[in-house]
């Protein structure tokens, strides 16, 4: 069996567990269906130390997933690897299926973000799922910061994130999720958006759990308090490392939040193995500022650096 086959076995793509809350959507789509040509994208990268600076030294990419070579673009941090997802068909349609393993060895520094937002498309049959899969040995620095997940009207979408952290490594990895394509008039028309992230060291040993599900058409909705709380964007900045006490780096989130006009809160996570905030807001460039403020004080925290410009219109 080789390992491409193996990558594009169904086992290695689809949903682990799925939410009962999108199994109910489950079908043969009357288009394209899973395992289709273009309805599996697939990124698997391995990074390694070489000298003073972290190459990609392993590349499988199945589009609709791809990237162009890493960008080396923090003047603070030259050796760091830059890489940006890309996706070729511009966003999420049903029965799509994507898959990313980001696999960083020991004293790597490398930093993901996507080149722009994840739009999902409306759905009729079945759904679009995604897993992402990071690993980051001994001594990695490892940033993981995509743009938003914009659900249009009638989406169905569940994500499903592990992040395997050695305990001398750190890994700061955000997510956003908005109430839709606000300008349109689309404010929670989507069908549902479920998202799981689970945090493990390499032994398996479970370190943090954090679940997301959003059916607007249940019961009470998704627009109350802890939900959206009537806000339009939600966002949640996850910092695991033991390089810094964990409720000083919850301190550090908290306060470079403070004056900025969201909602927000930070805590320890569980066994003090780093600290996680969450921000609500009405518009997403306050969000995305809040964000980007959390990323910058944990980077001068953690490392005695700013924050970079990713460099994106």
């Amino acid at each position: 069996m080789t390992a491409t086959f193996d990558r594009l076995a169904p086992e290695h793509y689809e949903p682990v567990r799925l939410p009962p809350e999108l199994a109910a959507f489950s079908s043969v789509p009357r288009t394209l269906k899973p395992g289709s040509p273009a309805k599996v994208g697939v990124l698997d990268l391995g990074f390694a130390r070489r000298g003073e600076r972290t190459e990609l030294v392993a590349r499988y990419q199945k589009s609709p997933l791809q990237i162009m070579r890493p960008l080396y673009v923090d003047p603070a941090m030259p050796g760091m690897a830059f890489t940006y997802v890309m996706a070729t068909g511009g966003g999420v349609a049903q029965a799509d299926r994507y898959r990313q393993d980001l696999r960083c060895g020991p004293g790597t520094q490398a930093l993901f973000t996507t080149q722009a937002a994840t739009k999902v498309y409306r759905m009729e049959d079945d759904y679009a799922a995604q897993r992402v899969h990071l690993t980051a040995e001994e001594g990695a620095y490892v940033e993981y910061l995509p743009d938003a997940v914009i659900p249009f009207r009638g989406a169905r979408f569940h994500q499903s994130v592990e992040l395997t952290v050695h305990e001398g490594a750190t890994v700061v990895y955000t997510e956003t999720f908005t109430a839709g394509r606000l300008a349109r008039g689309e404010r929670h028309d989507y069908t549902v958006l479920t998202n799981d992230l689970e945090v493990r060291r390499p032994d398996g040993t479970l370190l943090a759990v954090d679940t997301l599900r959003l059916r607007p058409e249940q019961p009470g909705g998704v627009t109350g308090p802890g939900v959206f709380a009537g806000h339009d964007h939600v966002a949640s900045l996850y910092v695991i490392s033991s390089a810094r006490p964990a409720a000083e780096i919850a301190d550090a989130l908290h306060r470079s939040m403070e004056s900025h006009p969201v909602l927000h809160g930070a805590s320890v996570l569980p066994d003090d193995c780093g600290a996680w905030a969450r921000v609500l807001g009405q518009e997403q460039p306050r969000v995305a500022e809040a964000v980007r403020a959390g990323w910058d004080a944990v980077r001068r925290l953690l490392i005695g650096h700013p924050a970079p410009d990713l460099r994106k219109p």
